[in-house]
């Protein structure tokens, strides 16, 4: 067996610390699994708010422009939102910790930069389209633009989430071509896709 040169294994070093450095490696696939799981619940309450007795298949726009209707979904959207960062914190935190990093990096800064120019300009125009009563685009519009974020921010964590984000940007297309199926696709972006990822994450780089 040919035994690697000392310099070989300086460089190596050398190159592993420099990566750490660049890139947010103390995301959690456990977090992306429990935001999944927030996603389906919001999912839920929202079909029961605007939709039911109504079947999926079938798009209600009557009860998303009832007066009280809008307000609850911003609500809803809001609660899985504050939840899903703040379990993305807090094990991200701890995953940082076990291997004896930092979670506030200049990588998690540049993260956080390049992913929230897609993400605010994705949400002014949901608000937008919410209170002009467009609401069958806003599914498409938030998977859509949550995928470019994630496509954007992958330059600075694991390369997986590029691939998320191009999943979540073809379901939010194909959502647009259905929008009285945007709640679905939206379970299905947000929830199932956030759910299969953390998996894949959590075996790779958790355990």
């Amino acid at each position: 067996m040919r035994e690697i040169p000392e310099y070989e294994k300086d460089l190596a070093s050398i190159r592993s610390i420099m990566e750490r450095s660049a890139k947010f490696i103390s995301l959690s696939g456990l977090s992306g699994i429990l935001s999944g799981i927030y996603a389906l619940c919001g999912a839920a309450a929202a079909f029961y708010l605007i939709q039911y007795p109504v079947t999926p298949s079938e798009f209600n726009t009557y009860s998303s422009s009832l007066p009280g209707v809008r307000p609850q979904l911003l609500f809803i959207a809001m609660v899985v939102l504050v939840a899903s960062i703040t379990t993305g914190l807090w094990l991200s935190g701890k995953k940082a910790r076990k291997h004896g990093l930092k979670l506030w990096t200049p990588a998690s800064r540049t993260l956080l930069i390049n992913i929230s120019i897609p993400l605010l300009a994705g949400g002014a125009l949901i608000l937008i389209l919410l209170f002009t009563g467009h609401f069958g685009l806003s599914a498409p519009v938030s998977l859509i633009f949550y995928g470019l974020a994630l496509i954007q921010g992958s330059q600075n964590t694991f390369d997986e989430i590029r691939y998320l984000g191009l999943l979540e940007i073809a379901i939010g297309l194909v959502a647009a071509i259905f929008p009285g199926y945007g709640l679905l696709f939206w379970a299905v972006g947000f929830g199932i896709l956030h759910i299969i990822y953390g998996a894949i994450m959590y075996n790779k780089y958790d355990k």
